[in-house]
């Protein structure tokens, strides 16, 4: 079994033609949402990966192997529910107001931006067709949003901007004496 410890986010500084002679590794959601797993790559390779907690594995992320080989993930197809706002009376406000709901739930959602992708659940199914959302079951790739506080899939910053230091001129100390003409009550 051979080890790989490493993830390079959609394969980012990594020129093309290494990304296309690497090995693959399909794995559905369940899987690269672990941080420690065991797979068999597209060369037939026994796979370890071990990786730091919390880290959630995306399609088109490369691992690297103990021996330096590249690893690309695919997001393997699997059973999903696709939902879409109803076409007869539906709006897109209606897919906003059901990842409302989803997200109450903790419910991992992919967010597209004419339907949205949960894992198969026959209540949730329910629920949406009663909000008079269109609910089919497909067998499709799955890539759920990492929530608010994930960088996975997301690297570019936001932070606020650095303040700007202006120095200001200190005024000339206020001296306090019988000629200082103000109350000091």
């Amino acid at each position: 079994m051979i080890q790989a410890s490493k993830l390079i986010a959609q394969g980012q500084g990594l020129a093309a033609a290494l990304i296309r002679r690497a090995s693959t590794v399909e794995l559905d959601w369940d899987v690269r949402q672990k941080s420690r797993f065991d797979a068999t790559d597209s060369a037939g390779r026994q796979l370890g990966v071990f990786l730091p907690r919390g880290t959630l594995v995306r399609g088109g992320d490369v691992l690297v192997a103990e021996d330096g080989s590249l690893i690309k993930v695919l997001a393997a197809a699997q059973p999903v529910l696709r939902i879409t706002a109803c076409t007869e009376h539906g709006s897109a406000f209606d897919l906003t107001r059901a990842a409302y709901h989803l997200g109450n739930r903790h419910v991992p959602i992919e967010l597209q931006p004419d339907h949205l992708k949960i894992e198969p659940d026959h209540v949730l199914a329910d629920l949406l067709r009663a909000m008079h959302l269109t609910v089919s079951e497909e067998t499709a790739s799955f890539e759920p949003e990492g929530g608010a506080y994930s960088s996975n899939g997301h690297n570019h910053e936001h932070a606020a901007p650095k303040p700007i230091n202006i120095p200001i001129k200190a005024a000339a100390p206020h001296v306090h004496g019988p000629d200082c003409k103000h109350d000091h009550s």
